[in-house]
C-alpha cells in the first residue's frame, strides 16, 4: 500500500514503538494518524489525533470502529510483557492477560476494521509480533512467547482471509528494542525508528513478513538448524 495520503490507526501509540510508528507515518506523508492509548492524554505528539482505546475491551473497539470509518492502515502495536517460569502458579493469570492483549486484542481489532479496510480496496494491517514467537528464554518468557506465537498464527490466518478483499497483512517480527519494555534487558537493541522505517518500506513493497533486526533473522534461521534453536534454548 501507499503510505502517502493514508489514514492510520496505531494502537499503543503513546510510547515506544507505537510512538515511533506515529512519527514515521506522519513523516512519510500519512494524511491522518489516530494515536490510540488507554489514556489519550498520554499522547502528546503534535500532528496526531489521540483516541481512547484498551484493546482488551470489546465495547471500546466496536465504538472506535464505528467512529473511525476513514482508516486505511491499522497498526496492531499494543502489547504487554511480563516474565517468569510457566510452572509458577501465578503464570496462569499472566498468560491470560498477555493473550487478551497480545493475541486476542489484535484479532478483535482486525475483525472490527476489516469492513472499513475492505471498502478502501487497498488497506493494510501491521501486526507487531516478536522474535520470541519462535523461542522462549528459559524460566522467563514462556507465557509471553506463547501469546506472541498465537499472534503470529492469527496474523497468518488474517492474511489468508483478507487477501480476497485486497487487504495486505504484514507480520512484523523484532527482538529487543530501545524502549521502556526492554530497558532492563542487556545486549544490543534495535532502534524503534529504524524498525518503523523498514516496516513502512515493507508495506509499500507489498511484503507479508518482516524480520527487522539481526537477532530476529538469526532466531528465524535457527528454526531449521539441527537441533532447532528453540530446543537448544530450553533447559
Amino acid at each position: 500500500m501507499k503510505i502517502q495520503g493514508s489514514v492510520a490507526l496505531v494502537t499503543g501509540a503513546n510510547r515506544g514503538l507505537g510512538a515511533a510508528f506515529a512519527r514515521g507515518l506522519l513523516a512519510a506523508g500519512a494524511a491522518k494518524v489516530y494515536a490510540a492509548a488507554r489514556d489519550p492524554a498520554s499522547v502528546t505528539m503534535p500532528g496526531v489525533v489521540p483516541v481512547r482505546l484498551d484493546v482488551t475491551q470489546p465495547d471500546q473497539i466496536a465504538a472506535l470502529a464505528r467512529e473511525l470509518t476513514d482508516v486505511s492502515l491499522l497498526v496492531n502495536n499494543a502489547g504487554i510483557g511480563g516474565s517468569g517460569p510457566v510452572l509458577d502458579p501465578k503464570a496462569i493469570d499472566t498468560l491470560h492477560r498477555q493473550f487478551e492483549t497480545n493475541a486476542v486484542g489484535p484479532l478483535r481489532m482486525a475483525q472490527a476494521f476489516a469492513g472499513t479496510l475492505g471498502e478502501r480496496g487497498h488497506g493494510a494491517i501491521v501486526n507487531v509480533i516478536s522474535a520470541l514467537s519462535w523461542v522462549t528464554l528459559p524460566g522467563a518468557t514462556g507465557s509471553y512467547s506463547a501469546s506472541k506465537a498465537a499472534a503470529w498464527a492469527l496474523s497468518n490466518a488474517m492474511r489468508q482471509e483478507l487477501r480476497a478483499q485486497g487487504t495486505q497483512v504484514l507480520s512484523l517480527h523484532v527482538a529487543f528494542m530501545d524502549t521502556d519494555m526492554a530497558r532492563g534487558v542487556p545486549g544490543p537493541k534495535a532502534s524503534p525508528d529504524e524498525v518503523v522505517r523498514q516496516a513502512l518500506a515493507a508495506l509499500e513493497a507489498g511484503q507479508s513478513e518482516l524480520l527487522a533486526d539481526d537477532m530476529t533473522r538469526s532466531v528465524h534461521a535457527g528454526l531449521t538448524t539441527q537441533p532447532p534453536m528453540y530446543l537448544g534454548m530450553v533447559g
